[in-house]
């Protein structure tokens, strides 16, 4: 009977919510993505995928309406699992089909499928709970509603409207409320400004230097994380923050010339900078603040940036932990030694000059195809797992396991050591894993880590900056009529299919001195990413033209290549 009342009540909902037509929407990097004016449908349905995933795992989820660093007429929604993270890879071939069913019978059809082989207890048998938020965008109220109302179609399940947040602030809240810890906006920022005044009070006197300006100046890429980052700045001691692009009326239009990913792809400075900006540390946030990158305005060209991206970011992470961890465990007894298991992972895109710096410090370094999803899913296997992209996605992860015993250290030296650089090292690796977003990657808790690590180092942007050389690059985009036609292997560096068109790459390369190149197809339109890196920017540029004309001819519109 229950089933019955709840066949009834999706066939009545999803009437309301007809897909558009002839789109077919596919599960991106983290979610779905498009035109906002073609996404209800889409959203409600999703919503329905979150109650779901809720009764299934006994768990609250979060959904995030969001498009990131996408222009503003777009919008998208991203789902948060129990842990804060992406949702699992074996739900998207369901996330997929119900986004694409063609109306309310096929629609339910599916549902009821899917229930059965999950084995998820339907019709009210158990209750379900979902976090539900928003970034800034014009749109996102109308499709928060839409999700609402997938989410009411199951019964037993209650949205939660947690308000406009960054996609990182709710992927916090999700983690926290499935560890039964505080989970509201404002313990988020009592946690990141508590866990940022123990790292600067950490910071040795001897290290203190002029070189470190206390002043940041960020662009807020006119999105949710401008405003964020105002009302965090207030608890902060030891940093002053001017934010540019906040967001506030009038000032400019979300991600349009502005933010990071602009910032990183075109190396110039985002609207509202300039030669008054010369040499002074400077940060970009992308539209829902999920990203970071840091840049230097140069004196000679008001327009052009020395860029640290997230590679750079990474490093500068990974040299402060690994000097933590030998700090910590030089003076143990064998017999109580931890060998802590730290690594570091990236995709393809990593500059080649940041993967050989980290090999030099003596780093474990893995690749993973490209998103988040893979990034997470393998720095998760180490003790201390740090990933990021270079387009300033990532964070670092920290294993249970890890952190208990670091906690038991650091009460033990308490007792016995207190006050040591032994201890010390002990508070800084707590204050970190604290402040960092385990859950997702965070530009404000980064943002944060970067200055209180700069702090200790003593260093001023462009001595971070210099740490390595990139090798110059250049990204492109060629527009398919089917990007699934191309198949990769070896964490996307390799070209499987269509055939010969990795060997017409191959022999691109060769003619350039320490190039490097590979192309991937989207994963939310159809396009096929090119990267090439090589000795100097002309080489780069020049390879990058050359594998697109390749990738054009193999498949680009009307060509006959299978």
């Amino acid at each position: 009977m229950e089933e019955e009342k709840q066949r009834s009540i999706l066939l009545e909902s999803a009437s309301r919510f007809p897909p558009p037509q002839g789109v077919k929407l596919s599960y991106g990097t983290s979610g779905f993505r498009a035109d906002a004016s073609i996404l209800a449908s889409t959203v409600f349905r999703v919503g329905i995928l979150a109650a779901l995933r809720s009764l299934k795992t006994r768990s609250v989820i979060g959904l995030m309406i969001t498009a990131s660093h996408n222009r503003v007429s777009d919008n998208g929604i991203k789902i948060a699992d129990p842990h804060g993270g992406m949702m699992t890879q074996e739900w998207e071939p369901f996330a997929d089909a119900i986004a694409n069913a063609s109306d309310a019978e096929d629609l339910v059809q599916l549902i009821s499928q899917f229930v059965k082989k999950e084995n998820i207890p339907f019709g009210g048998v158990q209750s379900a709970e979902i976090l539900l938020a928003r970034d800034t965008r014009p749109s996102g109220e109308a499709l928060l509603e839409a999700a609402k109302q997938g989410i009411s179609a199951i019964i037993g399940a209650i949205a939660v409207n947690m308000g406009i947040l960054t996609t990182p602030q709710l992927h916090w809240m999700v983690r926290c409320r499935n560890k039964g810890m505080k989970a509201s906006e404002c313990d988020y920022y009592t946690q990141l400004s508590s866990s940022f005044g123990c790292l600067m009070d950490l910071v040795p006197t001897e290290m203190m230097s002029d070189a470190v300006d206390v002043k940041l100046t960020v662009d807020g890429a006119n999105g949710v994380g401008g405003e964020k980052l105002e009302e965090l700045k207030k608890q902060l001691k030891g940093l002053v923050i001017e934010v540019k692009n906040s967001g506030k009326e009038g000032e400019g239009i979300l991600n349009e010339g502005v933010g990071a990913d602009f910032v990183q792809k075109e190396k110039v400075v985002p609207c509202g900078f300039g030669s008054n900006d010369d040499g002074i540390r400077c940060a970009s946030l992308d539209g829902d603040a999920d990203r970071l990158v840091y840049f230097r305005v140069l004196s000679r060209n008001s327009s052009s940036i020395d860029l640290v991206d997230g590679d750079k970011i990474l490093s500068l992470f990974a040299l402060f932990i690994k000097e933590q961890l030998f700090i910590l465990c030089k003076e143990e007894k064998e017999e109580n030694a931890y060998l802590v298991k730290l690594g570091v992972v990236q995709t393809a895109y990593a500059n080649g000059a940041s993967t050989d710096y980290l090999k030099q410090l003596g780093l474990e370094v893995v690749l993973t195809p490209t998103g988040v999803k893979y990034l997470h899913e393998k720095a998760a296997e180490y003790d201390i797992g740090i990933y990021f992209e270079a387009n300033g996605h990532g964070t670092i992860l920290f294993s249970e396991h890890f952190c208990c015993w670091l906690e038991g250290r650091n009460n033990d030296l308490a007792s016995t050591d207190e006050g040591s650089e032994c201890q010390k090292a002990a508070l800084r690796l707590l204050a970190v894993s604290k402040l960092i977003n385990q859950a997702v990657g965070d530009a404000l808790s980064g943002l944060l880590l970067v200055e209180a690590i700069l702090q200790y180092m003593g260093w001023s942007i462009q001595r971070w900056s210099e740490l390595y050389k990139d090798l110059p690059s250049r990204q492109l985009k060629v527009k398919v009529a089917d990007r699934t036609a191309v198949i990769t292997a070896n964490e996307e560096t390799v070209v499987v299919k269509p055939l010969g068109l990795q060997e017409a790459i191959n022999t691109e390369i060769a003619k350039y001195p320490q190039a490097r190149s590979f192309i991937r197809p989207s994963g939310t339109e159809d396009v096929i990413r090119v990267y090439a890196e090589a000795s100097t920017q002309e080489a780069a540029d020049s390879l990058a033209q050359s594998v697109a004309r390749h990738v054009d001819h193999f498949l680009g519109f009307g060509s006959s290549h299978k």
